[in-house]
């Protein structure tokens, strides 16, 4: 049999081998760090044997699917550990998540206090190296065998399984768990643990059914790696957004309204200095934007699939005996836009962008400051055109979300999403579209992986997953390519051949929301946005009352050029008008006096240098507006470096 590998290569052999082995064919050290195999693109233990010609990933922690094996295994060790320390617990459900695992018990009174000890004897297990063994039950017999063993949401779980199912389960020393895997060989690799918090959880996420305890946990490789999760946590704590922005004014939430966030003054100079930096790029690239009704009958809906499709998270009301939808989406309004009047194939590509207030329903316990919302402001774009323009298309999306990410300094990485179950449209069309996004990436020459069945429900997608200062993951842009809104709607426009022909759609946001992405940018600048960004730039602060009115003329030069600027009012000492504007994160701070006022100058401070001396108020002023105009981020000293320039 044929073995072909990652990187193309090919191994060949004569009898059927496991994962592990060929691992170990590969290199010793491979197999050492290996969590899991994928084959056919499908996840596998490390124990699958293989007897065919296939394709084969060996995954290490460093993939997802091998971190999501080896955390899976943390979930079923401290299983085990619970039930050696509280026989009497019950468990539900223990999987991997993107930062960690956690199970849900029920049966125990649990608090953080005992997490050292929950944790100590997580770390015997490790030690003992107990073998993980899969092993399968017919259904009926998989029943019993919970019930005996007094587990009562186990038997829930495989009572709503086929009564043909054969059910796989995973031993390691005493303890056996319902699971379809994959984890590791052995519980010794799981060598650094933490268990993180508890929270309530109601039992197959519906709110009548049992509130369980879902105790949350992190697993590495290394401790040097658990250590620096923590830090970074320790560190998001003092970046989070909601904190910062009730500081800074950007932005308030409010019981009358919850999923409902109000902009503030500040935090609308920030919204509308985004939307003015869209607006530039956009005008540049070609779009023309519009904007459609937020609320529109149910016979639209049911035309673009929402009705049947997405219902759920739709908010809906009744309006001269018809039901009405306030749009979750942009799309069908644009299809609306783009049908408004006969079409040909000279004006395509047709590039339509919109700003547009959209709703959605979320459940109240997933609100989440900026970043999980009811209505937000999604930064859309559907582009029309011929099949042969997808894929150059597709890269000039790709290239304009580039220049974004790029600008505010985020690093990303690429995920293509295939059909997901509940999906409409052929085979064929399906097909043809991610051909064409796989195209487009494979000829940029980007880096990308697959995330089966995470499509939408209409056509394939690009993902674009931002990484922020402290290293955590966003899932912002999006490109989308869709055959099905066009067929539903039927769109058309006349080719060169004189017949009627049906467009191909591509539905993209860069932002992905201006709410989420300024709660993004928030803990990603920690509220010390760029210049061109901060809704203050400049800060006057005069040393004593009698140097008030030099202040105000100063204040008036800054405005007059453009610069968003306050001026301290109460008179306090320089000293803390300095702490207060460094508290209020601004980037520059002119303080003014009695020599400033001889000289017609500004002693200025920067969040970036600390002190940067005397500068004439007409050179300061053009070297900021070009900062602005520029975009420039520019980088801090640390403090020590500040204390030492000012010391000079």
């Amino acid at each position: 049999m044929k073995i072909t590998l990652k990187d193309g290569s090919v191994k060949e052999y004569t009898e059927a081998k496991s994962v592990i082995e060929i691992a170990q064919d590969i290199s010793e050290g491979l197999a050492r760090v290996a969590c899991a195999g994928e084959v056919n693109g499908e996840r596998v233990d490390l124990r699958t044997v293989i007897s065919e010609d296939c394709s084969l990933n060996i995954l290490t922690f460093n993939d997802k699917g091998g971190r999501d094996a080896f955390r899976h295994t943390a979930s079923h060790i401290m299983a085990q550990a619970l039930k050696r320390l509280y026989p009497q617990v019950k468990l539900a459900i223990g999987p991997s998540i993107d930062d960690g695992f956690y199970y849900d018990v029920d049966g125990v009174t649990l608090s953080t206090e005992d997490f050292p000890a929950i944790e100590a004897e997580m770390k015997k297990i490790v030690k003992e190296d107990l073998k993980l063994e899969r092993f399968e039950m017919p259904r009926e017999e998989a029943i019993q065998y919970f019930k005996e063993k007094e587990e009562p949401y186990k038997v829930e779980l495989i009572e709503d399984l086929p009564e043909d199912a054969v059910i796989s389960f995973y031993r390691q020393g005493e303890f056996t768990d319902l699971c379809a895997g994959p984890h590791l060989m052995s519980t010794k690799p799981v060598k650094a643990i933490k268990l993180m918090k508890l929270a309530g959880a109601y039992w197959r996420g519906n709110e009548k059914n049992k509130m369980l305890t879902r105790i949350y946990g992190t697993a590495y490789t290394k401790n040097s790696d658990l250590e620096a999760y923590v830090n970074m946590l320790e560190e998001a704590k003092k970046r989070d957004h909601r904190k910062i922005g009730k500081e800074m004014g950007l932005f308030m939430l409010a019981d009358e309204g919850p999923g409902f966030p109000f902009f503030l003054p500040k935090g609308m100079v920030l919204y509308n200095t985004l939307q003015q930096y869209w607006r530039e790029i956009h005008d540049r690239e070609g779009y023309v934007e519009i904007s459609t009704p937020i609320m529109l009958n149910r016979s639209l809906w049911e035309t673009s699939g929402h009705w049947d499709h997405y219902k759920e998270n739709m908010y809906t009301t009744v309006i001269d005996d018809q039901d009405f939808a306030i749009k979750p989406m942009n799309c069908p309004g644009g299809m609306l836009v783009y049908k408004s009047q006969p079409r040909s194939y000279k004006e395509l590509p047709l590039r339509i962008g919109e700003i547009g207030l959209v709703h959605r329903h979320e459940k109240s316990g997933q609100l989440h400051g900026l970043m999980r919302v009811r209505c937000f402001h999604q930064d859309d774009a559907h582009i029309f055109m011929m099949p042969e323009q997808i894929k150059d298309e597709i890269k000039g999306v790709v290239r304009l979300i580039d220049e974004v990410y790029q600008l505010f300094g985020f690093k990303y990485f690429v995920e293509l999403s295939t059909r997901p179950e509940d999906s409409m449209g052929s085979d064929e069309d399906w097909e043809m579209a991610t051909a064409g996004l796989q195209g487009a990436l494979d000829e940029m020459g980007l880096e990308y992986t697959i995330n089966e069945g995470d499509g939408a429900f209409y056509g394939p997608k690009i993902d674009f997953h931002l990484i922020d200062a402290i290293g955590r993951e966003w899932q912002c842009g999006t490109i989308q390519l869709d055959f099905q809104l066009p067929q539903r709607f039927e769109a058309e426009y006349t080719g060169p051949d004189g017949e009627m022909h049906r467009p191909i759609m591509i539905h993209r946001v860069v932002y992905g929301s201006f709410e989420r992405f300024i709660g993004i940018l928030i803990e990603h600048f920690a509220g010390k946005f760029p210049t061109w960004l901060a809704p203050v730039q400049v800060k006057v602060l005069h040393i004593s009352e009698k140097y008030f009115d030099y202040g105000e003329k100063v204040l008036a030069q800054l405005k007059a050029a453009g610069i968003r600027c306050e001026m301290y009012q109460r008179n306090e000492k320089i000293g803390y008008k300095i702490r207060e504007a460094r508290n209020e994160r601004v980037p520059y701070m002119l303080v003014v006096g009695q020599k400033e006022e001889e000289t017609g100058s500004v002693s200025v401070r920067s969040r970036f240098a600390g002190d940067e001396g005397a500068k004439e108020l007409s050179v300061f002023i053009s070297e900021v507006q070009k900062e602005i105009a520029d975009k420039v981020n520019r980088p801090e000293v640390p403090e020590t470096d500040k204390k030492a320039t000012a010391n000079k």
